[in-house]
Parts: C-alpha cells; structure tokens; sequence
C-alpha cells in the first residue's frame, strides 16, 4: 500500500492540542473505523493513520489495553496486555490522487500486513542491540509481508468472531511476539464496500474479541 503513517500520539487528556492533533486525521476518513466491542471495558487511545500521498486516510489503528513499549528488564509475564485494531478502506485499484499513477487495491492481505508490521514495531526484542535492531526488523517484516500474502498457506488458521454481533471468519496467526488475525467486513450504512480488519495484540486472547464499528471516534482521544 502507498501509505505514509501520520503519527497519533496516545493523550491523556482529551482537551489536549496533542489529542485533537491526533483525531483529525481520524476524523477526515470517508470510513467507519472499528475497535473492540463493547465487552472490552479496558483503556482505549488512538495510534495513527495512513496517508496516501494526497493526503487521503486509507487506514488507520486504535489501541485497547496498556499501550506497548519496549522494556528490557519485562519478562514475558509483565510485558503489557494489549490489543491493537487496524482499519483499512476496502477499494478496487484506482487512480492516484495526482493522475500520473495507479494504487493497489486493498484486500484482508493488505489488513493482516498492516497488523503483521504493527506487531513487530510493538515487540521487537529489547535485549537486541540497537545496531542490529534495524537488520532484524527489516528481515521480520519481510517474514510478515510474504505470511499476509499466503492467507491459505498453513501459518494461518480460520477463527470466527463477531463483527458488529454478526459471527466473521477471520484469517489467525500465533507467533513468539504475539498474535495476528485479519479478515473483511461486508458492506455497512457506512461503507458501501465494507471495510478490512486486522489486529494485533499479545496479553489478551484473541478467542474471546468482538469489533464494532466506533461511534465516535473522539471517545478515544478523551480516555
């Protein structure tokens, strides 16, 4: 996907200019954007958006739980618990913004690559050296790209849950990192195409997730 990420920094205060910075680019989606159902009673902030070059939000990732950092001292059992819900605009292949090119369609591959890469940004080994740090991301992501692209292939399983209480087949993936899922919604009031979800998480079980589509998007910036 031709995408530049736009930074949405979590707030702590929903009046704060860092927070409306944050929901604006939310904000300007011509999609419904979705989280975790309404059985998640936990903490929810914004993460960021994706830009195409003219500016247009294609997709974009809301956070449920205790936002991830890299610690080197946590242990497997203190490392946060967290889930991290990605939406992408379903589109055919299309015209760029500036007419002298095309863009890709969007598909649930393109959903399970955007959480595959959203996972190991949020827990990359902290005992690895800084200096390596780069090498191993780049051969990680490259891993994830060709696993989003092989959605049939036996690194992935089928896992059912409710999307907007309508039971979704959603394409699953375990790793030492965590966890990925990615599948598609039908079309909405608000998405005459629907949209793709992936999401990500590590602490939380993935069998026990529900979505829906987030009323206002702002609920998240004022948590």
């Amino acid at each position: 996907m031709e995408t530049t990420s736009r930074a949405g920094a979590r707030s702590t205060a929903g009046g704060a200019p860092g927070s409306r910075r944050a929901v604006e680019g939310y904000l300007r989606a011509t999609f419904p954007w979705y989280g975790l159902d309404d059985a998640f009673t936990g903490p929810r902030w914004l993460m960021q958006v994706g830009t195409a070059a003219d500016g247009t939000v294609q997709h974009g990732a809301t956070g449920h739980g205790e936002e991830p950092s890299i610690r080197p001292d946590a242990s497997g059992a203190e490392r946060e618990r967290f889930a991290a819900v990605v939406t992408v605009a379903a589109s055919p292949v299309r015209r760029s913004g500036d007419g002298k090119g095309v863009l890709d369609a969007t598909t649930v591959s393109s959903a399970a690559w955007l959480a595959g890469s959203g996972l190991l940004v949020s827990t990359w080994p902290a005992q690895l050296d800084h200096s390596l740090r780069d090498d191993w991301l780049d051969q990680q992501t490259e891993t994830a790209f060709e696993l989003a692209d092989d959605l049939n292939g036996s690194a992935w399983s089928v896992l059912s849950l409710p999307v907007d209480g309508v039971p979704t087949p959603f394409h699953y993936r375990e790793s030492e990192f965590g966890w990925v899922l990615a599948g598609s919604t039908g079309p909405t009031a608000s998405a005459e195409d629907g949209v793709h979800i992936g999401a990500y998480g590590r602490g939380m079980s993935a069998y026990g997730l529900g979505f829906s589509v987030i009323e206002d998007i702002r609920s998240y910036a004022a948590e």
